[in-house]
């Protein structure tokens, strides 16, 4: 039972030099995916007059999150795991993949990330970044996409990057995260920004402070990450093996 194998850490493992500079390639790696991301969504909005939410503005949207997620994910996969995502630290934490307080340490490290990379998006372009938020949808909706679309991508996850007998899919991991986020925002960007990670949504909120609906960006992700590590600790993965260390998926 994935319940057995949650661990809180220790102290020592928390301030190791290995667990500080996973810290760090989670900090860099949201830094350069919200920068890309959010940026994409700023300069698009420039170019039409602030007509961001057209298809061809979600289409944008899309390739720039799966495209600046394929390589956030790749730079850092093999010094952290490349989580650049509470809600997957979260999934992990849940499915006995990583202890408490590293997972503690990943989050912080990855709303630093993204608030420096809002930060400097504010900063070089001279225009607000923006918020999340609803559009002709009642908040329990939005919970419900997003706990599907988290659902989706932390399942990815586990089966592309975390479980052990992945073999030669592990290395494809990166580009079919890259591409699940991709696809989720073109199905549930129109109706709430598809944010899937609690990071991706709480920088531009600060930075702007505009906390409309935030809760819902924070409750959706880590349920549906929660439950996909779960689901796929549960059903799919053979215990027989040790505890991999949360730098190695």
């Amino acid at each position: 039972m994935p319940i057995s194998r949650i661990a809180i850490g220790t102290r020592e493992e928390a301030t190791h030099p290995s667990a500080l500079k996973a810290a760090l390639a989670e900090f860099i790696s949201t830094l350069i995916f919200v920068f890309a991301g959010q940026g994409s969504g700023m300069a698009f909005g420039k170019l039409t007059g602030g007509a961001s939410t057209t298809p061809a503005g979600l289409i944008s949207a899309s390739i720039a999150h799966g495209f600046g997620l394929f390589v956030a994910v790749s730079v850092a996969a093999n010094i952290s795991g490349g989580h650049v995502n509470p809600a997957v630290t979260f999934g992990a934490f849940v499915g006995g993949n990583i202890t408490l307080l590293r997972g503690i340490l990943y989050w912080i490290a990855q709303l630093l990330g993204s608030t420096v990379a809002c930060l400097l998006l504010r900063i070089s372009t001279g225009e607000p970044t923006g918020s999340f938020g609803l559009s002709g949808i009642s908040v329990w909706n939005a919970l419900v996409l997003e706990i599907v679309m988290t659902f989706g991508l932390v399942y990815t996850v586990y089966a592309t990057a975390i479980d052990s007998k992945r073999g030669t899919l592990g290395t494809i991991a990166p580009i079919a995260i890259g591409f699940i986020v991709g696809a989720n925002i073109l199905a549930g960007g129109a109706f709430d920004g598809a944010s899937m990670n609690p990071a991706v949504s709480f920088g531009p909120s600060l930075v702007s402070w505009s906390w409309d609906n935030q809760w819902v960006y924070w409750v959706g992700p880590l349920i549906g990450g929660g439950l996909a590590g779960l689901v796929y600790e549960l059903f799919f993965i053979s215990h027989s093996h040790e505890q991999i260390p949360s730098a190695e998926y």
